[in-house]
């Protein structure tokens, strides 16, 4: 008898590799029928990874959507398994210890059957931790080989691995290819030499079908002893996206494998929903170019899930840039000759910084270094000019072992600035946090939820949870939708000659101002929002006596005329005085150092932090937290 392969469908990963978001929870509970009947699924990806930050962004409960999205499948005996970054849990900065406990638990009672859990950096100290957490709270553990093509990542490296995590007591193994740069013979000889040695423990592959190889890895792990294969679908598959569910099950089919059949009529409904779902809003997120394979990719090694939001990015680092060229009288930059440089630096960049495994959130700070290094020079400024704190963190060792050695330039760079370096457990750097978690929703009276679910989302991801309880998320998002919508509208009517209609759905929105019920530390707010040109998401006042640091910092007015230097936004993004509501913001007033970090803007998924040019007070802070703020706008005066 032919040996069996089961198939997962990563539903969650093919959005978020194609753009920005993944569906609404009322679009993820009428398209999960469908699925189930396609007939062919052992295991679906609900969810992980950015599916939380994706719901808090919309404005909505994430938790609700993970029990409402999981529901079907848990009920049709089809196994829901999720992403989980180790060290980072669902974010992209490390978590204390009792937050990634209670995670667990959180989303076993859930839903939640697996967690794929990887250390970006492959340091088993960060992945053993959850190994236990996943067994206590009865979740089987899949523990993952981040893969990458390095000198240093060999055939033994992730041997090596995959042991001493099966020695700790994973229940599985994934290779995660999550760049799709994996070669075919090298997973197979992975594979094979974890099947040799542990028969019985399931092998699942998940590969991105970008740069073209994973057709041929899928056939040589199914050769070597693989048990699982995540693959994805029309429309979101190939490009940034999976392998295509008919292409692997009719390939393995034809290798002598025993895999399901699919029910085409249910396919067909399933495919069809997910265009409409794009056509509803999401496709306002995903760039025409993530549906395109590409060779290049090999190169960087850049994963399938930072592609698909690298292509928006790179619109915004576009524009920046050829402001600051037009001012010079220089040819403005296409993107495609953007995209090379950042390739070519990416190439630069990623030996010198000990070759971390291209996977979230370290693929996204090597491109984002490389991106920052490539606008730099272009502005005629030095490499490594700028580097994000959590950056430093991984150059430092505070988020794990690099697994190749640093370059003296970098290390001269850490030494001259009086960074010092860190081989500890990397969880000693981070406390645990419940705690204070809870005394401050008590303070704010609001409810832990539902097996402390609310009390962990809080836990996880302070300032986007406040966000959506102040309901500031939600008008942004709704603001952000309306503004694409009509400039997607523009686009048409100047090639078709005719004004278009927004697509029917949620979030089509009106033009006159709405006015909208939020809720902020308990007490009710009604707040005006107009989504035209001009449209401010504002949040509402909350009480300075209920709020935190950061939730006062935010609400403050901001004072925008003083005497001194003006200090400008290196880059596009978000203003923030602080990372977090511990830390104590600047206020006008204060005496700062020259190069003291005095406020960050948050871009490409990273805080950056702005420091003071010069020694001096603080007297005028020109925009508020949580603003959009351009290049070059003035962020603080201080004279």
């Amino acid at each position: 008898m032919s040996r069996e392969i089961k198939l997962s469908l990563v539903f969650r990963d093919m959005w978020q590799s194609a753009g920005k978001y993944v569906p609404r929870v009322d679009q993820l509970v009428r398209i999960a029928p469908a699925i189930i009947e396609m007939g062919c699924f052992a295991r679906v990806e609900t969810n992980g990874g950015g599916f939380e930050q994706v719901n808090l962004l919309f404005g909505e409960n994430p938790n609700r959507a993970v029990r409402d999205w999981t529901k079907p499948f848990r009920e049709a005996g089809i196994q829901t398994h999720m992403l989980d970054r180790g060290l980072n849990g669902l974010r992209m900065s490390p978590v204390p210890a009792d937050v990634r406990q209670l995670f667990y638990h959180v989303k076993k009672a859930q839903g939640t059957d697996i967690t794929r859990t990887f250390c970006g950096l492959n340091d088993v100290r960060n992945i053993i931790p959850s190994i236990k957490y996943a067994h206590d709270a009865g979740m089987i553990s899949q523990c993952a080989l981040s893969i990458t093509h390095s000198p240093v990542h060999t055939v033994e490296y992730y041997t090596k691995l995959a042991l001493e995590l099966i020695e700790n007591g994973a229940d599985e193994i994934c290779i995660k290819d999550m760049a799709g740069i994996g070669r075919p013979h090298t997973l197979g000889r992975i594979v094979a030499n974890i099947k040799e040695a542990h028969p019985k423990i399931p092998v699942q592959y998940h590969s991105h079908a970008g740069p073209g190889f994973s057709v041929a890895s899928i056939l040589e792990v199914c050769d070597a002893g693989c048990d699982y294969i995540d693959v994805g679908m029309e429309p979101l598959s190939w490009g940034t996206g999976h392998a295509d569910l008919l292409t692997v099950q009719a390939m393995l089919e034809d290798a002598g494998y025993h895999v399901p059949e699919i029910n085409m009529s249910a396919y067909m409904k399933v495919r069809s929903m997910i265009q409409e779902f794009a056509d509803d809003f999401l496709g306002l997120y995903i760039s025409p170019r993530n549906r395109l394979m590409n060779s290049l990719l090999i190169g960087p090694g850049l994963p399938g899930g930072m592609m698909g939001s690298l292509m928006a990015d790179l619109e915004s680092n576009l524009a920046t840039i050829n402001k600051g060229r037009l001012k010079k009288n220089e040819r403005p930059l296409t993107q495609d000759e953007l995209l090379i440089s950042l390739f070519d630096e990416v190439a630069y960049v990623w030996p010198r910084v000990g070759y971390p495994p291209l996977v979230t959130p370290f693929s996204q700070y090597v491109k984002n270094l490389a991106l920052m290094n490539v606008m730099q020079m272009l502005k005629g400024k030095e490499r490594w000019s700028m580097i994000a704190d959590d950056i430093w963190d991984m150059i430092l060792g505070k988020a794990g072992r690099l697994p190749g050695p640093l370059a003296p330039e970098i290390t001269e760079k850490a030494a001259a600035e009086g960074r010092e370096f860190f081989d500890g457990n990397p969880q000693d750097n981070y406390p645990d946090a419940l705690d204070k978690y809870r005394k401050m929703m008590n303070g704010k009276h609001w409810e832990v939820g539902e097996d402390d679910e609310e009390l962990f989302e809080y836990a996880m991801h302070p300032s986007q949870y406040e966000a959506y309880r102040s309901g500031k998320a939600k008008v942004e998002f709704l603001a952000d939708v309306a503004k694409r919508r009509r400039e997607k509208e523009k686009k048409h009517a100047a090639g078709s000659g005719s004004e278009a209609s927004a697509p029917a759905g949620i979030f089509a929105l009106p033009a006159t101002p709405q006015t909208l019920s939020v809720d902020v530390n308990g007490q009710s707010y009604r707040v005006t929002v107009a989504f035209g040109d001009s449209a401010q998401a504002v949040p509402p006042p909350a009480p300075a006596s209920q709020a935190s640091a950061m939730q006062d910092a935010a609400t403050a007015a901001p004072v925008t005329d003083g005497d001194g230097q003006e200090l400008l936004s290196p880059l596009e993004g978000k203003f923030f005085l602080v990372k977090s509501s511990a830390d104590t913001p600047v206020k006008v007033g204060d005496a700062v150092k020259k190069n003291q970090t005095v406020c960050y803007i948050e871009a490409m998924k990273t805080y950056n932090a702005v420091s003071a040019e010069n020694d001096g007070v603080v007297t005028a802070i020109c925009v508020q937290p949580g603003d959009a703020v351009l290049e070059d706008d003035v962020l603080m005066i201080i004279k």
